[in-house]
């Protein structure tokens, strides 16, 4: 029988357990996936705390994001054969050896994509071009600060942005996240620990700021975020990493003419699909021509879930963490 991690109570990843169970029946217009990689984000970090906006009943199966090869299909579905490779996308499910969902819900994986790297794709992806285009707007010219720059969000953000003819200012607190900042596009970095990253942004551009903020961090960093903001920018509100959800000054949104942003990229596509639709379609061009791949910082066994879990909790990882059910651990992709 194929494993699962299963969450049985709410509580930290060690609270986790995988175990074996039956396979899903297979239903109309559903493919089954035997699953390669299954990508950790930091909602399934939340999700399991029950700290997210979505609380599946338990137990289940975090993981909202996987890459894998279609082992079975239904009848009734087309345009799929046995044995394409996939990346996959769910609210649940994703940490296990293998899925049942519906075929509408695959991406062919990108030419030249590792299933790794396919499970680290597009939910990172989404989220950088529903923040940058489908809300900022941003256009060539313009300054992109981007907040945590080093993580998977962080880091599809930088790429995009560049892609989207901005200039791109990144913040990280090593040295090492710097430097793959940089090398993903990034024309300057910000150490943050070292100093005001407000007046290095203002340093930088010559005492205007940024046009467009993505902040994937909250907390002070996001406080701060609208000192940085240029006149008439743009506050994308991506998430709160650093814990902590804080209030925002309202004159400083006022006297800079600026507007605040919330970012749900996963609940804009179910709103919207054509939203999420058009997000991939160019997503999967840039990495057809390779101008889009993401930043594999670690790929586990699916046994050492937790392993992998502690490291977005605790910042730690330089790009995505991925799992690989039934492999071996391999270092991290370029």
């Amino acid at each position: 029988m194929p494993l699962a991690v299963l969450c049985r109570a709410l509580g930290p990843p060690e609270r986790l357990s995988l175990e074996e169970l039956p396979p899903a029946p297979l239903g109309r217009g559903e493919a089954r996936i035997a699953l390669r990689a299954c990508g950790i984000n930091f909602p399934d970090t939340l999700t399991i705390l029950g700290r997210y906006q979505h609380k599946p009943p338990l137990p289940f199966t975090p993981g909202v994001e996987s890459a894998g090869i279609i082992a079975e299909l239904a009848p009734d579905v087309a345009g799929w054969r046995v044995g394409d490779r996939v990346i996959t996308r769910q609210r649940v499910g994703g940490y296990a050896e293998e899925i049942v969902l519906p075929a509408a819900q695959l991406i062919p994986l990108p030419p030249g994509f590792s299933f790794a790297e396919g499970a680290g794709f597009a939910v990172a992806g989404i989220t950088a071009y529903h923040a940058l285009v489908q809300r900022a707007a941003l256009r060539p010219g313009e300054t992109l600060l981007v907040h945590g720059a080093a993580g998977g969000v962080g880091l599809a953000a930088v790429e995009l942005g560049k892609l989207l003819g901005a200039r791109v200012i990144a913040t990280a607190s090593s040295a090492e996240k710097r430097a793959v900042a940089r090398a993903r596009g990034a024309d300057a970095v910000i150490d943050y620990t070292a100093e005001d990253f407000v007046a290095a942004v203002r340093r930088l551009t010559g005492g205007d700021g940024a046009d467009v903020v993505f902040d994937p961090v909250g907390g002070e960093v996001l406080v701060q975020s609208l000192r940085a903001l240029a006149w008439g920018g743009r506050l994308l509100i991506v998430g709160f990493a650093a814990g902590a959800i804080p209030a925002l000054a309202a004159n400083r949104i006022l006297l800079r003419s600026a507007t605040v942003l919330g970012i749900r990229a996963g609940e804009a596509s179910r709103r919207e699909p054509h939203l999420a639709e058009a997000a991939l379609a160019a997503l999967l061009a840039h990495a057809g021509e390779g101008r889009l791949r993401p930043h594999i910082a670690a790929a586990l066994p699916l046994a050492r879930y937790a392993d992998g879990m502690r490291l977005l909790m605790e910042r730690q990882a330089i790009g995505r963490v991925v799992l690989l059910p039934g492999g071996e651990a391999t270092p991290a992709g370029p």
